[in-house]
Formats: structure tokens, C-alpha cells, sequence
């Protein structure tokens, strides 16, 4: 007997967009250009207070995120409201399915979630209605308009990273096409970007609009043009960068463990989250951002926060929104470097090496998230075919 199709899952909706060209949509397959997201709501007789109280009468919330540092932020939401806040580390792809899951059976257990998958979010959970995007009316002004649907709470990095105890003259690398000379084969630590999606997003970024400063760099290395078989600078640097043994890990810890321990004794450069400086104080970590590197030392992603569309817990799921998005709430996302969704958060610490966020990095376009989903197959079949 046939079983009954009640949804379609994101591992299908993935398996979908696998199979659709890298120009355009079909139907049954994700559209490349992003289509219109409902709209984001704003309460308009918005009171704070009021939801405050709300919020109490619920009495709980339940907050899923790809980094551990949810469960500072629950401590502190519920220091300040008296509400029981569980925050949960889930790598995106999981929460997704999960939340996906919880939807389609009405039996919601997650009530909001922060997103570092953008094109997830902005492609399948928004526009199925399993999450929405909220707006604190009150700090509507401090968030610019383009951050406000879907709603970015904080913006985070990943960046190649050194020991600055072993090259104490700075970073052994100043251009990004050195990771693919044989000096560097199987010095390159970083996670699988099999598993990674804002790795993998990246890689389909610089495609989209980092041709240019990659034929530039390698004009400026190696005195003449870049001359390639593949279709563009990206797919020749990913291709010479995944065939150059670089050692893949299945976390950020591991790879600033690999590159920044005390114990380690072999020059390594690694590809992770500035999160991961907070090793330097807490375990006795010596590494920094590759400050100088040619054309960018790493790239910035949008993270998002959005409420479960069927959650039982909605006036909390709205309240810890609006704690997200002050500095009260988000310093606990971005103490080791960040920028926040709202305007008049300042960075709270520069990440070793790392002082200029807007010139350092290669920046994620919001704009070509859904194109990344759609692509993203594409992108995780060249690198299989390429490294070794």
C-alpha cells in the first residue's frame, strides 16, 4: 500500500534543488531568482510591557541555534523576564528538518530558531509558512530596511586564521591563491564544506560576484592573467584549493585545535569562525585573523532569527526577538566579533587580526541566498570531483 505524502521535507526540497540547472528554475525545482517573501509583521499598537506580561503567562520558550552560545543568551533572557528559556545548539540543517517536521504534524516544540542557513530560511521555511519573521516595532528605525524581511539579528565570520606563536612576523600567507601552491598542500585546515552551508554558500558567493577580486589577486601574485579551463576564477581556485589536500574537519573547534593550540608545532592555516578566538583567553590559544590577505581574509554571513509560525509560546517567541535584537541580548552572539542587526549596537571587540570588517571580507549578498540553495549540489558535487 502506498503511504500517504503529508509534506515535503527539506532533504527533498535539497534533492530537488540538485537537480535544477544553475540557470534557472523548472518546474518542481527552486527558482534561482528569489520570489517575494510574505510579508514581515510589525505589531502596530506595539507594547512592550504588555508582551512582557504575555509572555510570562506562557511560560516557557524554546530556542534552537547553531552555535552554543544560545544557551548564554537563554540564561540571561531568563535572568531579566523570570521566563524559563532552553536554548539549544542544533546545526542548521537539523533544526530545519525538525522544525519542518513539527509543522506539518501540529505538534510544535521549537518556538523560534536563529538561521545562519539563509537560503533554507529564505527559499523553503518562510515561503511554506513554517516560520515567520517579526518585527519589535520599537526598534523598527534601528534596523535598516533590507535586515528587516527576513530579520537579521547579527551578522557573523569565518576567516583564515594563524599561529601567532609559530609565524610571530605575522600571517605565512598574503594571498588567497597561496592556499593552493604545494607549500600549503595539506597545511589548509578547515570544516567539510559537504557539511557546512554557509562554507558551501560561500563558495557559490564567490561565483556570483568574487571573480573579479580572485583575477585581480592572482594577477598581482603571479604577474599575468589567469588562464583557465573552468568558468570562472572561482570554480578554478575552489578546484585548485580542494586538490590541494586540505585537512577537513567536522567542526570549528577542531580546526582552531588543529591551527591555534599550545601543543602545536606545524605551521597550519585555518578556515573558521571568530567565535573560535575565544580560545585565546580560554585555552591558551595563539591565532589571528590573516590580517592583509589578498583579496579578503574571510567572509561575513547574515545569521536570522525567525518565530515558528504554529508556536505555542508566541507573545515569548516575540519577546526573545526583541532580546535578540539589543545589545542586552545579542552581546552574547557577538562577543568575540560580530555586528548586529541593529544599528546602534557597536561591535563590542575586534577579533584578533580582524579591524576592518567592511574592508577584510568578502560579503555574503542576501540577495543570491535562494540562487545558493539552488546551486548548492552543483557546488558540493565539483568539490567531491576535486579533492583528494
Amino acid at each position: 500500500m502506498r503511504p500517504t505524502k503529508k509534506i515535503v521535507t527539506v532533504a527533498a526540497l535539497l534533492s530537488l534543488a540538485a537537480c535544477a540547472p544553475s540557470t534557472g528554475g523548472q518546474a518542481g525545482t527552486l527558482n534561482a531568482e528569489a520570489e517575494p517573501l510574505p510579508s514581515a509583521s510589525v505589531d502596530a499598537a506595539f507594547d512592550l510591557n504588555a508582551l512582557v506580561e504575555a509572555a510570562k503567562k506562557e511560560g516557557s520558550l524554546l530556542v534552537y541555534d547553531s552555535s552554543g552560545d544560545i544557551e548564554e543568551v537563554a540564561k540571561a533572557f531568563t535572568a531579566k523576564y523570570g521566563i524559563a528559556m532552553e536554548g539549544v545548539k542544533s546545526d542548521t540543517p537539523q533544526t530545519a528538518e525538525k522544525m519542518t517536521r513539527e509543522h506539518a504534524a501540529d505538534n510544535v516544540t521549537i518556538d523560534a530558531a536563529m538561521y545562519e542557513d539563509g537560503g533554507v530560511l529564505m527559499g523553503q521555511l518562510i515561503p511554506q509558512g513554517i516560520v515567520r519573521t517579526w518585527v519589535p516595532a520599537d526598534l523598527q528605525d534601528q534596523i535598516l530596511p533590507e535586515d528587516r524581511n527576513p530579520l537579521r539579528a547579527l551578522s557573523k565570520a569565518t576567516v583564515f586564521a594563524y599561529n601567532t606563536k609559530l609565524s610571530p612576523g605575522g600571517c605565512p600567507v598574503g594571498n588567497i591563491w597561496d592556499l593552493t601552491e604545494s607549500d600549503w598542500s595539506g597545511k589548509v585546515v578547515m570544516q567539510d564544506p559537504l557539511g557546512k552551508p554557509t562554507v558551501l554558500s560561500f563558495l557559490t558567493q564567490l561565483d556570483s560576484h568574487g571573480n573579479q577580486a580572485l583575477e585581480q589577486a592572482y594577477q598581482a601574485k603571479y604577474g599575468e592573467p589567469l588562464k583557465t579551463e573552468e568558468k570562472s576564477a572561482a570554480y578554478e581556485w575552489i578546484k585548485r584549493l580542494a586538490a590541494n589536500e586540505p585537512v577537513l574537519t567536522g567542526s570549528d573547534e577542531d580546526t582552531s585545535g588543529a591551527v591555534g593550540a599550545p601543543a602545536a608545532t606545524d605551521r597550519k592555516i585555518g578556515f573558521m569562525s571568530i567565535s573560535k578566538f575565544r580560545n585565546n583567553e580560554d585555552k591558551g590559544y595563539t591565532q589571528a585573523t590573516c590580517e592583509g590577505m589578498e583579496p579578503f581574509a574571510g567572509f561575513s554571513y547574515p545569521k536570522y532569527v525567525a518565530i515558528a509560525a504554529k508556536s505555542k509560546h508566541p507573545n515569548a517567541a516575540k519577546l526573545y526577538v526583541h532580546f535578540i535584537m539589543t545589545e542586552e541580548g545579542v552581546k552574547h552572539e557577538i562577543g568575540e566579533g560580530g555586528i548586529s542587526g541593529n544599528s546602534t549596537v557597536k561591535p563590542l571587540v575586534a577579533p584578533a587580526g580582524l579591524s576592518d570588517w567592511k574592508g577584510q571580507l568578502f560579503h555574503t549578498d542576501p540577495r543570491s541566498l535562494v540562487a545558493d540553495l539552488q546551486n548548492r549540489q552543483i557546488m558540493s558535487d565539483f568539490w567531491r570531483l576535486n579533492h583528494r
